[in-house]
């Protein structure tokens, strides 16, 4: 099978919605994306692009326009909460995994991955109610009364993913315990430069993540992960608002640092981190899942958009190759379900390069999801 002529409709529009489309354009697909939400926010949130899914995200062209605006760290750097000794470091140049290792804001990340692709292909307010599968095609249903057909659809549509309720049944996400505040403020109101690196301060029940998003240095980003002792969730928990003073109160005896960070930041945002058991499939017929709808994964790796980046990628290959779309289907899931439920295990255990004795990150940033063998599991390290 080729992938030339299908149609192929994406359910979601963030992060790993975006690169599938570009990589399925890639390989010949058609592709429409159904996005629920009406616009698309810039809410502050930073990201970190590691070299495995820089590769995805320069196989589709914009590796360039990311250069020029993001920060690009020296360093995985890890520290004690207070006395800032470091607990390991893993320095991150561009020629250690080919790629180079970006910080950035989400909304120019998502700006960018918008550009790729054709405005008109990209179709807002459209909350997916329905799918119904005739023969070899799939009808789209939305809340505003529309439908669609496709050759094959794509749940890219996120931790509470629509078409992964409809094609595999309910089913609620885990509350971890905890919760994140987060922010991007300027970085002219730190009476400090916060050095070249990424740096993660790891406390005994809690830790906390500062970079810089820009090139020039002039935004400043933190997230945090705190104990929150009863569930906590809202509607819209990735734009809650949360108190500065109580995330202040949180990291109160933190390093000078860190603390320097919290006084000097207006605002932030706080959401529940939750988390999802590793699904026992990722597809029905003509229905397959992406990313978040598959295998969320807690934010400690910063592994959440990558993993979805190396699924589009993947995906696009499958269907290329493989003899009809329910093949490639599973020669996708064969391919990444291994690796993705790795990373889903160690980030929900928050380990990751806290120790010395952590295991070599190569076959995590090492991966090139564009010429990895399909027919062999992706690299998931040791078990």
């Amino acid at each position: 099978m080729t992938a030339k002529g299908l149609q192929i409709a994406i359910v979601g529009a963030g992060m790993g919605g975006l690169t599938a489309a570009s990589t399925l354009r890639k390989v010949g697909a058609g592709v429409q994306v159904y996005e629920q939400a009406t616009d698309f926010a810039r809410i502050g949130a930073g990201i970190q692009m590691l070299p495995n899914s820089m590769k995805v995200l320069r196989g589709i062209g914009i590796e360039d326009k990311l250069r020029a605006f993001a920060f690009a760290p020296r360093s995985h750097l890890n520290r004690v909460w207070d006395t800032g000794e470091v607990v390991t470091e893993l320095p991150m140049p561009e020629s250690r995994y080919g790629a180079p290792y970006l910080c950035m804001h989400r909304g120019d990340l998502h700006e960018a991955l918008a550009s790729a692709l054709p405005g008109d292909i990209i179709h807002l307010g459209k909350k997916l109610t329905g799918l119904d599968q005739r023969g070899d095609r799939v009808v789209l249903s939305f809340a505003d009364g529309t439908t669609a057909e496709a050759d094959a659809v794509v749940g890219a549509d996120g931790l509470h993913s629509p078409v992964r309720e409809i094609i595999l049944g309910p089913e609620n996400p885990h509350f971890s315990g905890r919760v994140a505040y987060r922010a991007v403020f300027p970085a002219s109101l730190l009476d400090r430069d916060l050095g070249p690196s990424r740096v993660k301060w790891w406390g005994t029940d809690r830790h906390i993540v500062i970079y810089y998003t820009t090139v020039a240095r002039g935004e400043v980003y933190f997230v945090t992960s705190v104990p929150e002792p009863a569930e906590w969730l809202t509607p819209e928990s990735w734009s809650a608002k949360g108190d500065v003073k109580e995330v202040r109160a949180a990291y109160d005896g933190f390093h000078e640092d860190v603390r320097a960070v919290l006084d000097a930041c207006p605002d932030c945002h706080k959401w529940a981190i939750l988390d999802r058991d590793p699904l026992p499939r990722w597809s029905d017929g003509r229905v397959v899942l992406l990313g978040d709808a598959c295998h969320p994964m807690t934010p400690y790796m910063a592994q959440g958009a990558a993993t979805s980046m190396e699924d589009a990628a993947i995906l696009a290959r499958a269907i290329d190759e493989a003899p009809d779309i329910e093949a490639a289907f599973k020669l996708y899931e064969d391919h990444r379900k291994p690796r993705t439920s790795r990373i889903q295990a160690i980030s929900s255990a928050n380990t990751w390069m806290n120790s010395a004795g952590n295991e070599n990150p190569d076959w995590l940033y090492g991966y090139d999801a564009w010429s990895a063998p399909l027919a062999q599991p992706a690299p998931a390290g040791a078990l």
